[in-house]
């Protein structure tokens, strides 16, 4: 007869027929080993994500919506390149949103910083 192991730790399996892990602890450990390249990048994703949100937090402040420079933005080290939305309004003009701040690149390097609001 044929004896089922873990797949994370080799040893043998009791229980039911599907089972693939001796207990959580190897399952989360087979889990993570498997998705770690791909989790990685998520996280530094995120990351640069979670940073830009917190730039246009502390940009705005407690205004529904300001004019400021571009620069200001990256000297500050917001990356252009990550959001999570675009928006196009009925006007054709188009918002970058990070989570619930957008941003809409005016003339003469300038932004307008707006939070959305329910």
């Amino acid at each position: 007869m044929f004896e089922k192991t873990c797949q994370n730790c080799s040893k043998p399996l009791k229980g039911r027929a599907d089972k693939k892990f001796c207990d959580e602890n190897c399952r989360n450990q087979y889990n993570n080993t498997i998705n770690s390249d791909v989790n990685a990048e998520m996280r530094n994703i995120q990351n640069i994500l979670r940073k830009n949100r917190r730039i246009l937090v502390k940009v705005l402040g407690n205004k529904d919506k300001l004019k400021t420079s571009l620069k200001k933005l990256t000297d500050l080290g917001y990356k252009l390149n990550y959001l999570t939305q675009l928006y196009r309004t009925k006007t054709g003009t188009e918002y970058q949103y990070c989570f619930e701040y957008g941003m809409m690149i005016l003339d003469d390097n300038m932004v307008l910083i707006v939070k959305k609001t329910k």
